[in-house]
């Protein structure tokens, strides 16, 4: 069996990925439009904060419940900060979030996935109950549960987010890991005796690594609207971040007077689910194994 069968390389030439993520990007207008919004949300929270005039935590009460002006296209809260301001800042906060705890969801599950689906035997069993276990209870109650045991604290809400959401990830690696270690190029890899550490990264990680893209597009949107949901509750932000959870809390007092605070964050937040969602889904119907010829080999 020759070298390029053992390395995987034979059938798909390397530069086919890079079509296959820019199908990915392009194959439908939603997907354009979810990548749109992604790529909207990015500038404001990268741009936003450097361009605009205010402080968001600067208290201006001569300014307080001020309704949407020039000088405040989106008003003023209870406390005379300009709430456009403080939504630019906040988007910079979540998505910073957003993006660590898929990061850390990503690392663990991917690692446990791994482990379990290529060792197999009684480390398989044993990694797969913790999983079950953990995926036996909801993930925004078990979530709200260490977080209230933590304290409340942004920190302490990544960490509780970042707990309850590898699962997931895990089980996710497994199968595909299951569905690809007894292919050819992964057995003839090992007849020529090739390291496990060379099978994992030459072989089964970049076989894994569409999914699990996918699934962490889609998780984005749900660590945001977990982190607002805890700092909503009191457990994640604290007075005065400019954080969306916490600027929907401050501004439901408020709902008949000055609708601006809540409406202003509740839309950006759906907006920024609505395109991480979109985006996912289009990255799931090109990069899906099912939709696909067969799996990524190199």
């Amino acid at each position: 069996m020759s070298e390029d069968v053992a390395n995987g390389t034979s059938h798909r030439p390397a530069d086919a990925r890079w079509r296959r993520w820019y199908e990915a990007l392009t194959t439908t207008r939603l997907t354009q439009l979810g990548a749109g919004l992604v790529c909207a949300l990015f500038a404001l929270a990268v741009f936003g904060p450097i361009v605009s005039p205010y402080d968001p935590t600067a208290q201006a009460l001569s300014h307080r419940l001020e309704a949407p002006s020039l000088a405040h296209p989106l008003g003023t809260d209870q406390l005379g900060r300009d709430v456009l301001t403080r939504l630019l800042h906040g988007a910079r906060l979540s998505l910073g979030i957003a993006i660590a705890v898929t990061a850390v969801r990503l690392s663990l599950g991917t690692a446990v996935g791994l482990v379990a689906g290529y060792v197999g035997g009684w480390v398989d069993e044993a990694l797969m109950r913790l999983v079950d276990t953990l995926l036996a209870f909801p993930g925004i109650v078990l979530a709200l549960v260490i977080a209230g045991i933590l304290g409340p604290s942004l920190t302490n809400v990544m960490v509780a987010l970042a707990v309850v959401g590898w699962a997931s990830y895990a089980r996710l690696v497994r199968s595909s890991v299951l569905s690809v270690r007894e292919r050819e190029f992964v057995t003839a890899s090992r007849l020529l005796g090739r390291s496990r550490a060379h099978v994992l990264g030459r072989h089964l990680i970049p076989n894994v690594v569409a999914p699990v893209v996918v699934l962490a597009t889609l998780d984005v949107g749900g660590v945001i609207l977990g982190t607002a949901g805890l700092s909503f509750l009191g457990l994640g932000a604290q007075p005065p971040t400019p954080e969306w959870g916490t600027m929907l809390a401050s501004g439901r007092n408020h709902l008949r007077t000055a609708w601006w605070l809540v409406n202003a964050p509740g839309v950006l937040i759906m907006l920024t689910v609505f395109g991480f969602n979109l985006l996912g889904d289009g990255l799931r119907v090109v990069l899906s194994p099912t939709q696909s010829a067969h799996i990524e080999q190199l």
